[in-house]
């Protein structure tokens, strides 16, 4: 097992969630490939992640895991402790007239749909956001003109050491799909702010947006969603379209001809053929053009 050789076999503490040892994260992700987690820990609710960390040894990595969409796990697994945030995480309430409580578990759908269905406009976008609150957070997501930040009004974070804070929106000093959150650090609340709307224009957009992703994407094939950050100046897709990408192949990975910034798991791809084809992009760019793409996909795990 690659991650033996990282971490030796540790007491964890109790918890109230579930626990597994040696869990698969194909299944998880969806480029439906890759390796294990060494744990894979659903906690019950936030007190019982916060009480986890706090009891678990300082020098155990910790990681959180939402829909899985812009993440390479890497074949070798992933050494630690891997937080899922399920169904108790899921839950998103409309405050007023113009604010949601947004739990870090729930899918960009959930919320813009329920902001519809409460008259919140500006929070339409998230509908085409394939992950969950905890990672629109950390990584300022955002589509079609529109980030996070733009919605943000606070977080509440569980720490690696367990400790539960409230973040304010300046607090996280969000950049380009950044923000200065540290490792293991775990959202698992949010709340977002929008504007009055009228539910039927909302659908609208949402609607369009919709249909837009549809058009432009492979929303149907094993992908990872956007592989790398537009540079300044420049669109990512174009940059790999005119080095001579489109299509390209290297084991069971290609990337898309729809849309040259996704990589695609043809069938039976390894993580290591994904992310040593983005490798070859990223090198045929530099030649091509000079400039060096930044992966936006999170690689995590080791190599096997």
């Amino acid at each position: 097992m690659g991650y033996a050789r990282l971490t030796a076999t540790i007491a964890l503490p109790p918890v109230r969630g579930s626990l597994k040892a040696d869990a698969p994260l194909a299944p998880l992700v969806w480029f439906k490939a890759g390796g294990a987690a060494q744990w894979l820990f659903e906690p019950k609710d936030a007190d019982d992640l916060s009480d986890f960390l706090a009891m678990l040894d300082p020098a155990v990595p910790v990681m959180a895991l939402g829909l899985g969409s812009n993440l390479i796990v890497r074949d070798g697994g992933v050494p630690g402790v891997v937080v899922r945030l399920g169904k108790p995480f899921a839950k998103v309430t409309a405050l007023d007239a113009t604010t949601l409580s947004c739990g870090g578990g729930a899918s960009g759908i959930l919320v813009s749909s329920t902001a519809r269905d409460a008259g919140i406009a500006g929070l339409e976008f998230l509908r085409s956001i394939p992950g969950t609150v905890g990672g629109f957070v950390r990584m300022n997501g955002g589509a079609y003109g529109r980030e996070t930040r733009d919605i943000l009004v606070e977080c509440e974070v569980v720490l690696r050491s367990g400790e539960q804070v409230t973040l304010l929106n300046r607090d996280l000093h969000y950049t380009y799909r950044h923000s200065n959150l540290t490792d293991g650090a775990i959202v698992v609340s949010a709340t977002f702010r929008g504007e009055p709307g009228e539910p039927g224009a909302i659908q609208a957009e949402m609607d369009r947006i919709a249909a837009a992703r549809e058009e432009s994407q492979p929303l149907r094939s094993k992908t990872g969603g956007s592989t790398f950050k537009n540079p300044d100046g420049h669109k990512a897709w174009a940059l790999v379209d005119e080095a001579g990408c489109r299509g390209l192949q290297l084991g069971g990975a290609q990337v898309s001809e729809k849309h040259t910034n996704f990589l695609l798991n043809t069938g039976e791809a390894t993580s290591s053929d994904i992310e040593a084809l983005g490798e070859e992009v990223r090198r045929r760019v530099k030649e091509k053009s000079g400039v060096e793409l930044e992966w936006e996909i999170q690689r995590v795990g080791l190599v096997k």
